[in-house]
């Protein structure tokens, strides 16, 4: 990435299950963000269209989990009311619920599952080409993310914010991002699983992204085993050969300085019943039905450095407006 003082790669682990920010010298933020399609996922509109309900998810999200007596006491509503809306926030997957003791009988724990919601009136760009459904999700939203330094934010105008800070990972004009890059951790995002909508069974599942390592400067020796995982599950480690500078990216911007990276790889991940696969190499033996598609309205995309890579050194993601290939990240699904 920009020019910066070179520091020793060091190996740090996180388990990227906790939807809070930690806080220590070294911690990483991890936060989990709903980008909602309003005409795909009415329940969650529904769940929104309440001031109620909307306080007891700012309530949840300020002091954590509570109790349903805890939430009236702290609204001052009849816990009556309050349980009604629960039960909504419940069935719109807004909230995370479990039963837990109380001094006389049980009582429900309520948590907030996200910590922003937009709701995306453009939609994902979607198209459909016989037995093909594409989708391209634009690079900045990510919906959850967990990044250490070095790390930052580019769109086609500017650098965004600080480099090195995690933390304004959250900024929300990060959808404008054109260019990400980390030394470790992941971006995640949601992508429709518009094959459920159809009801149509997949055959093979796609992503095309550009990709290449991270160093400070530019290195074309700088290998970085780069994984995917998909509802969780991991489908492939690709290594990067380097980080690209030696010449512009076909659409980088021109203010962009050539000691930047420039341009990536397009990866072109392929997963079917014979296994994940990269061109004509087999990259690991996880299959479609291993992801379990037909079970969830998203496809879940993670990019990121895996805690155990033998080559940890780090990744740029390219968008739409930089690089060699003027595209987000892609998926495909093929239809039977």
């Amino acid at each position: 990435m920009l020019d910066r003082k070179p520091e020793p790669k060091k190996r740090t682990k996180s388990d990227g299950t906790s939807e809070r920010i930690l806080s220590s010298s070294k911690a990483k933020s991890i936060r989990s963000f709903l980008n909602v399609n309003p005409e795909q996922q009415f329940e969650v509109v529904r769940g929104l269209a309440s001031p109620v309900r909307v306080r007891i998810l700012k309530l949840l999200r300020r002091r954590g989990p509570l109790n349903i007596n805890q939430i009236s006491e702290a609204l001052g509503m009849p816990q009556s009311t309050i349980a009604t809306n629960i039960q909504i926030l419940e069935e719109s997957d807004l909230i995370d619920t479990e039963i837990g003791r109380a001094r006389k009988g049980q009582q429900k724990i309520c948590a907030a599952r996200f910590d922003e919601i937009v709701i995306r009136l453009d939609g994902e760009e979607t198209s459909r080409q016989k037995d093909i459904i594409e989708v391209e999700m634009p690079l900045g939203l990510y919906t959850s993310y967990n990044v250490s330094a070095p790390c930052g934010l580019c769109s086609t105008e500017g650098i965004m914010g600080v480099l090195d800070v995690p933390d304004l990972f959250l900024d929300p004009c990060r959808v404008q991002a054109a260019l990400i890059w980390f030394g470790r951790g992941y971006v995640e995002y949601k992508f429709p699983n518009n094959a459920k909508v159809l009801g149509v069974p997949v055959t093979a599942l796609e992503f095309a992204l550009e990709l290449s390592s991270e160093v400070p400067g530019t290195n074309a020796n700088w290998p970085s085993d780069i994984s995917l995982w998909v509802n969780d599950v991991k489908v492939g480690t690709w290594t990067s050969p380097g980080d690209y500078g030696d010449r512009r990216g076909v659409h980088t911007p021109r203010w962009w300085k050539l000691e930047g990276s420039q341009y990536g790889a397009l990866t072109q991940w392929h997963i079917s019943s014979k296994g994940t696969f990269m061109g004509a190499k087999k990259l690991s033996s996880v299959t479609l039905a291993q992801l379990r598609l037909a079970e969830h309205h998203s496809i879940r995309l993670r990019i990121g450095i895996d805690d155990n890579a033998a080559h940890p050194g780090g990744v740029n993601i390219f968008g739409r407006g930089f690089g060699n290939h003027n595209h987000d990240i892609l998926m495909r699904l093929h239809l039977k």
